[in-house]
């Protein structure tokens, strides 16, 4: 009887265990371009102060009608912070590098951008095109860029972003999309 009753709680937790993890599952965002869509996941374990601060962005409409200024072949699609008359948008304090999570800035994944300053990231990311270790912990600069999300479905629209035609506007803007590419919205989904 006390065997039974034993396996009977060792089941239950056991379940309890798989329920809690399954209730915790990484954030998803759709992210809609003027070229398509783009659904990413966000690694809130790994980089929950990048997550945070990415997430309350997208909720407060803040990346809505913002543009890629800058886009790379072969590098990456940066945006989140100007807007189409190339005016930078008010931000709220920088956020602390979360670089050192053991997240590598491989195709696909999404990081922070920053200034040389390595805590200096606010609302701007950037989508890596291809492998770019260089821009990982402790490269290039003891610091490196934190990854805290991957696309898991429309990589395709964001090698459409940079393949577009680009300009140098001037020493900020360089590799500018001559056409601009809109962040339309940037809004939370359930799994």
């Amino acid at each position: 009887m006390l065997k039974k009753l034993l396996s009977a709680v060792a089941v239950v937790c056991l379940l309890a265990g798989f329920a809690c993890a399954e209730a915790k599952k990484n954030p998803i965002v759709v992210m809609e371009t003027s070229l398509g869509s783009v659904k990413i996941e966000l690694f809130e374990k790994d980089a929950p102060i990048s997550v945070k601060n990415f997430l309350e962005y997208a909720a407060s409409g803040f990346y809505n009608d913002t543009i890629f200024h800058r886009v790379i072949p072969g590098f990456m699609a940066q945006g989140g912070g100007f807007t189409a008359d190339r005016k930078q948008k008010p931000t709220r304090a920088s956020i602390k590098n979360e670089a050192a999570n053991g997240l590598k800035n491989d195709r696909g994944t999404i990081a922070m951008a920053r200034t040389s300053a390595p805590d200096s990231a606010t609302s701007q990311f950037f989508i890596n095109v291809a492998n770019n270790s260089m821009l990982n912990r402790p490269s290039p600069d003891g610091a490196g860029y934190a990854v805290f999300g991957k696309v898991i479905e429309g990589m395709d629209v964001v090698d459409r972003i940079v393949s577009v035609k680009t300009q140098n506007a001037n020493m900020v803007f360089q590799n500018l999309p001559e056409t601009p590419v809109f962040i339309k919205s940037v809004k939370s989904v359930k799994r």
